[in-house]
């Protein structure tokens, strides 16, 4: 499928990408577009390929709503055309591993399989940030695609996170990343804030 309405390639999709609240409530992403995201979204790595995210697609108005209410009343909760709350299992290592590795040769299986739980087990902020990287990946291939195809994004992280999680009936295993809103924007984003120069934010070696 090729949606893109917009100049291809990385380096335009990272400069024109930006995090925008305002979105057009009446329109509704195409289910081929949706899916195109999304297909391409589980091709972002993680840790040991446990592809532990797993993307919640809010599509009831009721508890889009809900939601707005524990998210500051941001708009871009009800109003973009899709809502997804980007979670991760933070016990994926230890559910059934081999199928996450079942085309890979047999060397790499014995090598692989045992090396995930001898990584994991024990570890528990380990566990929890190898997710939240994952979703934060995850997150940046959505909005650089998203953009590329004429749609504008926003991330959230404003929002009671446990309301949410009773929202959407988390499971006491998994938790959430962040919010991510994806829409025709209504209005241009404002001018970028301000980028700290490079040789602040850039460190050779040590600090």
């Amino acid at each position: 499928m090729n949606a893109s309405t917009r100049a291809s390639g990385v380096a335009q999709a990272i400069a024109g990408r930006r995090a925008l609240k305002g979105f057009d409530p009446e329109h509704r992403m195409q289910e081929a577009e949706f899916n195109y995201l999304l297909e391409h979204a589980i091709l972002s790595p993680t840790g040991f390929n446990l592809q532990h995210w797993r993307f919640v697609r809010l599509r009831d108005p009721e508890l889009r709503r809900a939601l707005r209410a524990v998210a500051w009343d941001q708009p871009q909760v009800t109003d973009a055309s899709e809502l997804l709350v980007l979670c991760f299992d933070q016990q994926a290592w230890r559910k059934a591993p081999e199928r996450y590795w079942h085309n890979a040769p047999q060397e790499a299986r014995d090598y692989v399989l045992p090396a995930i739980r001898q990584y994991y087990e024990g570890r528990e902020q380990l566990q929890r940030d190898e997710g939240m990287r994952s979703c934060a990946l995850a997150a940046q291939s959505l909005m650089l695609l998203a953009w590329e195809m004429g749609y504008d994004s926003c991330p959230l992280g404003g929002f009671d996170f446990d309301a949410a999680a009773r929202l959407i009936g988390l499971p006491a295993d998994h938790h959430i990343c962040m919010m991510l809103a994806i829409g025709k924007g209504v209005r241009e984003p404002w001018p970028r804030a301000g980028q700290l120069a490079l040789d602040e934010v850039l460190v050779t070696d040590r600090f």
